[in-house]
């Protein structure tokens, strides 16, 4: 089977199917594409999966890991009669993949091992979430062809604030995957603390690990290398990307109190805010960093920050250094200054074969496009979208409203972030984005995708994070992958019900949204 005529018999079979009755399938996120047969596929006592390529078989180990609480999974590389469960050999290509199940076996085919991968969650959800009747599963009878509508998928988790450690990561990487998120954006370094070991400044983590948002002087909380590698390995083979942010030229006072010779001062509310674009040991220093941190991440990108400068730049206006480098080039104010240092910046970046991602701010530096990512985060200026597109940057859409996850869910709730009154619910998140933002439709192709933020100032327990997040996860998942017109809201609410009992079943806490009023909110004391 070559990959042109996998592709031509889904689309041939797409045309012939018309529209289908809303899915009485839990899954989360929707299928695109769903052909219902007649009758049931039975379970009783184990699945046996054959797999014919050694490429699928970390996969398939993965699955029967994810499996075990719930049904056994035995594999198997031979030809049985028995067996019930079927990959076939993948290909190059995208995230494509067809799942069809008859009355006696289930075939996954798909493109690629990503494909088979999401082949495998869904057929998860529909045995986690199927009929149990005289000690048997039973799953319906269907095919369902799907493929993402974004390939960029993601979460953002900040660590730098308060720090959560490598089990809860895990477990959010864990759900991620169930609902086919492939993009962790890790945010490790700003004003709090700074959570990622650099052997070559060890007092970067020594000292700038020390403390959090809610306590200066709570221990020095980081990330090894080893682990890094760890959580980055535990990722990939979720088919998961982990992305690291290192925040620059400002959100740089754990650095600073590490090693405060290539400190720029700041502001009075805002000490010891940036690092020193006046000095060339600064970019050295930057540098060593961002080699290791390139080291330990195989992602193309490196995200560097770049917002909100000048909240602490102030003191530039007075260090000699700064001032010779404005007299040097000529420069006629601050932000001319900034510019200069993220270009030197995004250089270092590109130089270790990186790509630069940067919140909206970069795109006023000049930065090339065919180099750079733009993270569009401020809603209240859709027009740093727009300008974004017409200077033909790609895009990641992660606007605070919706998708900044740190901002109350519900009207009642008393801690967390509002903009003007507005919030986001989960019924926000689930209609994103809507196809009236700038430059959407005449440059739909910039955008990669959509991904949404957890700040944690106000979250310092695992039972508020897992509050913040679900069920607006689930949300966001069926928001990135399924395309408009298969969306309901009304028929994701019936969905997410049965995505709740997993949760419970798991000990993960959440937001009940069909009881806001009288769900426990898990209030933070500062």
């Amino acid at each position: 089977m070559k990959v042109i005529g996998f592709l031509t018999l889904i689309l041939f079979l797409g045309c012939s199917m018309g529209k289908h009755e809303p899915t009485p399938i839990n899954v989360i996120p929707l299928p695109n594409e769903i052909v219902y047969g007649k009758g049931v596929f039975k379970i009783k006592k184990e699945l046996t999966l054959h797999f014919n390529n050694e490429k699928i078989e970390n996969t398939a180990r993965i699955f029967a890991e994810q499996m075990e609480e719930v049904l056994p999974v035995q594999l198997t590389k031979s030809d049985k009669a028995n067996i019930n469960l079927i990959l076939q050999q993948p290909f190059n290509g995208s995230e494509l993949y067809e799942l069809k199940t008859t009355k006696q076996q289930i075939t996954i085919n798909a493109n690629s091992v990503k494909g088979i991968f999401y082949g495998l969650q869904t057929l998860r959800q529909l045995l986690l979430f199927a009929d149990y009747e005289n000690g048997r599963f039973e799953i319906p009878v269907i095919t369902i062809r799907d493929q993402p509508r974004f390939g960029w998928r993601g979460i953002m988790l900040d660590e730098s604030r308060h720090f959560f450690g490598a089990q809860k990561v895990k477990e959010l990487l864990d759900l991620m995957a169930l609902h086919k998120l492939n993009i962790f954006h890790w945010h490790l370094t700003d004003v709090p603390g700074w959570r990622i070991e650099i052997k070559k400044y060890p007092k970067l983590s020594e000292v700038g690990g020390i403390g959090n948002h809610s306590n200066p002087d709570a221990p020095a909380a980081f990330y090894t290398q080893e682990e890094i590698k760890e959580i980055v390995h535990y990722a990939a083979e979720r088919n998961i990307e982990i992305i690291p942010e290192i925040d620059m030229p400002g959100h740089a006072t754990a650095a600073n109190r590490a090693y405060p010779e290539f400190s720029g001062g700041g502001s009075e509310r805002y000490p010891e805010f940036t690092f020193n674009p006046g000095k060339n040991e600064t970019y050295s220093f930057l540098t060593g960093i961002l080699k290791e941190v390139a080291a330990l991440f195989p992602t193309k990108y490196i995200h560097l920050g770049g917002d909100e400068v000048h909240f602490g730049n102030e003191s530039w206006n007075t260090n000699p250094d700064v001032q010779r480098l404005m007299k040097q080039h000529d420069f006629n104010d601050l932000k001319e200054v900034e510019s200069y240092f993220v270009h030197r910046m995004a250089d270092s970046i590109q130089m270790l074969g990186k790509t630069v991602i940067g919140w909206d701010e970069i795109v006023d530096h000049g930065l090339s496009p065919e180099n750079s990512l733009v993270m569009w985060w401020r809603h209240n200026l859709p027009e740093k979208l727009g300008a974004a597109l017409n200077q033909n940057f790609s895009v990641v859409l992660c606007p605070r409203i919706p998708l900044y996850f740190d901002f109350v869910q519900h009207e009642s709730h008393k801690t967390g972030r509002r903009w003007a009154g507005a919030f986001s619910p989960p019924d926000l998140v689930y209609q994103f984005p809507p196809d009236t933002l700038p430059g959407f439709s005449t440059h739909f192709e910039q955008i990669k995708g959509i991904q949404a933020n957890l700040w944690t100032e106000q979250i310092s327990t695992n039972k508020r994070l897992d509050f913040m997040i679900h069920p607006r996860l689930s949300a966001l998942a069926e928001a990135a992958w399924t395309v408009p017109e298969e969306k309901n809201y009304s028929n994701f609410k019936v969905r997410v019900k049965q995505m709740m009992k997993f949760f419970e079943s798991k000990g993960i806490y959440y937001f009940n949204l069909f009881e806001p009023k009288t769900t426990p909110e898990p209030n933070e004391s500062f």
